[in-house]
């Protein structure tokens, strides 16, 4: 029977475009959604939403939702959750802090590096654990990790009987992204051109490649409009970050510490994703745990490690959240579990597993924080913002639902 050849088989233009591209049309919706959300809170806000002062705290708040989040990511594509993730952030900052203040008395050079290594292996440590009762012990992550949401955050308390502990060490204090947590205009254009750069050499790169080993290369015209945007968000951003002033001064802060962490972050996880043995290894668990097994890969030990690496991304968002409050207090990282979720699965990480990328869970994250963001400025209730957080929350499982019902 010959093909059909009416109007039905014929992709339409928006998926050419996106074809073209090599954009998901789910990617594209986000961030269609994204810009619509920003222009509403900027309407409701008067204005305010879009001021550089609050982008450059958006900017910061995010941070620790997506590094957290880009965790979440391997978790969930390789069919498990996490809930304890929040509470693990506080006991782990509640330690860190302890430390700093109450334990070390070496000299301020070595007395914060050496919190922050404890913080981050302690941290590993606790994922491994979690990892193991799964992993080897066949106990389900759900339960594993809700009975560690409710054993963290007891020990948050314990740490110092719920007080909290302050201050920290100053240099510490500028991985919070504080009046000095920025590296200023002139460092924040350098790295702007280097990451310019580094987009121009991976599109060149991509090409010879795609040439090198008999693909047809992107179209150029396709080429060209992704660089174009690469290069007009990244000048974006850093005029905006550079827009926004130290108090009472001229003085441009730039681009805060915790994005350059965030940044780093992602970077290194996009690697640990799509370069290595290890992410192939959690993508092949996510779509067929038992095919992975029976392929040789070590299911119960790559798990674990899934859970080690979610544990030092909990211990890198207690650095910028006890360094951003110049304390330690027993109710940090509550309710972010919620927000950390949300955002991978807002992103395009599909709890059926095998389904995620990085990039959508910092772009989940930006979305939740900018919808947090925009209702404190309107004056919403705490209450009712974890209303609609929720609610969000269900939409996004139904959209990928719905999502991946549409695909088959």
């Amino acid at each position: 029977m010959p093909p059909q050849s009416g109007p039905e088989s014929r992709p339409s233009l928006f998926q050419r475009i996106s074809t073209e591209l090599e954009i998901d049309t789910r990617m594209l919706a986000m961030i269609g959604a994204l810009i619509v959300i920003w222009i509403v809170l900027t309407i409701l806000t008067n204005g305010i939403f879009f001021t550089s002062r609050n982008l450059y705290n958006l900017a910061v708040q995010t941070s620790v939702v997506g590094i957290m989040a880009t965790g979440m990511v391997l978790v969930i594509v390789a069919r498990h959750i996490d809930l304890s993730v929040g509470s693990l952030m506080g006991f782990t900052g509640m330690v860190i802090a302890y430390l700093q203040v109450h334990v070390f008395t070496l000299g301020a050079a070595w007395n914060w590096p050496l919190t922050v290594v404890c913080g981050l292996l302690l941290g590993g440590l606790v994922g491994l654990w979690q990892g193991w009762w799964i992993a080897y012990r066949g106990v389900p992550a759900f339960v594993v990790t809700l009975g560690g949401l409710l054993v963290f955050r007891g020990g948050a308390y314990l740490v110092t009987d719920g007080r909290t502990v302050a201050p920290m060490d100053k240099t510490y204090q500028l991985l919070g992204g504080g009046i000095d947590g920025s590296i200023g205009a002139t460092w924040s254009w350098v790295f702007g051109i280097v990451c310019i750069a580094l987009m121009i050499l991976g599109t060149v790169r991509s090409r010879i490649r795609r040439k090198k080993y008999g693909f047809e290369p992107k179209a150029r015209w396709a080429e060209l409009v992704t660089l174009l945007t690469g290069i007009a968000l990244v000048c974006g951003f850093v005029l905006i970050m550079n827009s926004y002033y130290k108090p009472r001064t001229q003085i441009p802060r730039g681009i805060p510490i915790p994005v350059l962490i965030l940044i780093g972050v992602v970077v290194m996880m996009t690697l640990l994703a799509k370069v290595t043995k290890f992410g192939r290894y959690v993508f092949a668990i996510g779509g067929n745990p038992e095919a992975a097994e029976l392929s040789g890969i070590n299911v119960p030990r790559v798990t674990m490690y899934i859970f080690m690496v979610m544990g030092i991304l909990c211990g890198i968002a207690a650095v910028i959240t006890t360094a951003r409050l110049n304390a330690g207090a027993n109710s940090m990282g509550t309710m972010a579990e919620l927000s950390v979720i949300a955002a991978a699965v807002i992103g395009g990480t599909s709890l059926a597993g095998g389904v995620g990328s990085i990039a959508g869970a910092i772009l989940g994250a930006v979305i939740m924080q900018s919808l947090e963001s925009g209702m404190v400025l309107m004056g919403v209730t705490s209450a009712m913002r974890q209303v609609i957080i929720g609610l969000v929350l269900i939409l996004a499982v139904w959209f990928d639902v719905m999502y991946n019902k549409n695909k088959r």
